[in-house]
């Protein structure tokens, strides 16, 4: 579920985010740097790997190699990330610089998802980024429910039906559309 675009000219290469996520791998080069636009960020970048998320107006950057400079929109505040470090940016600014865990942060490069406690509700939003169809949880105690897990990203309905089994949910499977309950 996101949507891309790139302009490549002599003097200028553009890449826009318009919401999703995406991960990125710059070769060193002499010419000018890449620019990439995420909402309310632009990172300038040579010879780094890193992932940019854009999702509800909220943007993050997270430095797998390199470094990153990053402007925010709101105020053209500056930040230098590198490798390890990630950073939000809202539209009010720059949060604080945290640690990356790549190999948890940035698993979806590789296919799968990771989570470590995390509310079912924002594992049920990340799948349905990978769904094509809707996800719908009518039982909001289900909401709250901690899920820890490696899971396959090209398989989420496989992922629903192992959440509601092991928390003895309802599960009710139409065409393109899966209700826990």
């Amino acid at each position: 579920n996101s949507a891309f675009s790139s302009s490549i000219k002599d003097q200028q290469r553009i890449a826009r985010l318009y919401q999703g996520e995406a991960f990125f791998e710059i070769a060193p080069s002499h010419g000018q740097p890449l620019e990439i636009d995420a909402g309310p960020v632009r990172a300038s970048v040579r010879d780094t790997a890193f992932a940019v998320r854009y999702l509800n107006g909220e943007a993050q950057v997270q430095v797998q190699r390199g470094d990153v400079d990053l402007s925010n929109t709101f105020d053209d505040a500056r930040v230098r990330l590198r490798a390890g470090e990630s950073i939000r940016i809202g539209p009010k600014g720059f949060g604080q610089p945290a640690k990356l865990d790549a190999s948890k942060d940035l698993a979806w490069v590789q296919g799968r998802l990771i989570f470590e406690n995390c509310p079912m509700s924002e594992v049920l939003a990340e799948l349905r980024r990978y769904y094509p169809g809707w996800i719908v949880n009518t039982n909001d105690q289900l909401a709250s429910v901690a899920v820890t897990g490696n899971y396959r990203l090209d398989q989420p309905l496989d992922v629903v039906r192992s959440l509601a089994h092991i928390t003895s949910a309802k599960l009710s499977e139409y065409p393109a559309l899966v209700i826990l309950n």
